[in-house]
């Protein structure tokens, strides 16, 4: 379900593709069978794309990596955290219009 703009990260992965990158990080915690993950997830593509080169932007299937989501405190799916200089800087929790999710870049981008 990923494209080639968007990375799957594991908990092995994560430390050095999400918290050491030098550009800032969109994560999006899902899982296979989550609907409203499925929902955001061409939201999240489109992001990638129009951000390519300015924010990374990687998914972590929650059922898969157990460790990473309970150290970001995911309760609820999707989840989608944007952190920079390896801190959060924003989140979101629940499937949100395009709009929100661009304007919380957007602040974390700053």
């Amino acid at each position: 379900m990923a494209s080639e703009k968007v990375t799957h990260v594991t908990d092995a992965s994560f430390q050095q593709e999400v918290l050491e990158s030098a550009t800032p990080v969109l994560i999006d915690f899902w899982a296979p069978w989550c609907a409203p993950c499925r929902a955001i997830a061409p939201l999240v593509e489109e992001v990638a794309g129009e951000y390519e080169g300015r924010l990374k932007v990687v998914k972590i299937n929650v059922d898969d990596n157990p460790q990473t989501p309970a150290r970001f405190g995911v309760r609820g799916i999707p989840n989608l955290v944007i952190v920079k200089s390896g801190q959060v800087k924003q989140q979101i929790v629940g499937a949100v219009p395009k709009k929100d999710l661009v304007s919380a870049v957007e602040g974390a981008l700053v």
